[in-house]
């Protein structure tokens, strides 16, 4: 599956649109990571647990975005993004979002 942050794909032709797709996670902290950025952020520098969190949550955001484009019957998603926002104190929502197409390599 093809997906791009642009709106149209360079080569390629865009036959159908088929609408807005996306995937969605909530993730909760657990309190060790929560104690352990606390801490680090009186020192400074990366949160390696939260980092490797969110680049799991976002990979496994972006599989689900596709599954649907896959079940829509779609050959690519394009506008592609991210999006992130805090829900409460403790949860986090994940979330991959684009429009899915069926495109069609140009000649």
């Amino acid at each position: 599956m093809l997906v791009s942050t642009m709106n149209d794909i360079p080569g390629y032709t865009i036959t159908e649109v088929l609408g807005e797709v996306f995937g969605l996670t909530v993730r909760s902290r657990n309190i060790g990571s929560q104690l352990g950025a606390s801490f680090k952020s009186l020192v400074g520098g990366e949160l390696k647990g939260m980092t490797k969190n969110l680049a799991a949550s976002r990979h496994e955001v972006m599989v689900r975005m596709v599954e649907e484009a896959e079940a829509r019957g779609a050959d690519a998603v394009i506008a592609f993004r991210f999006d992130t926002s805090e829900m409460g104190t403790n949860w986090t929502e994940i979330c991959a979002y684009g429009t899915a197409v069926k495109a069609q390599r140009q000649a």
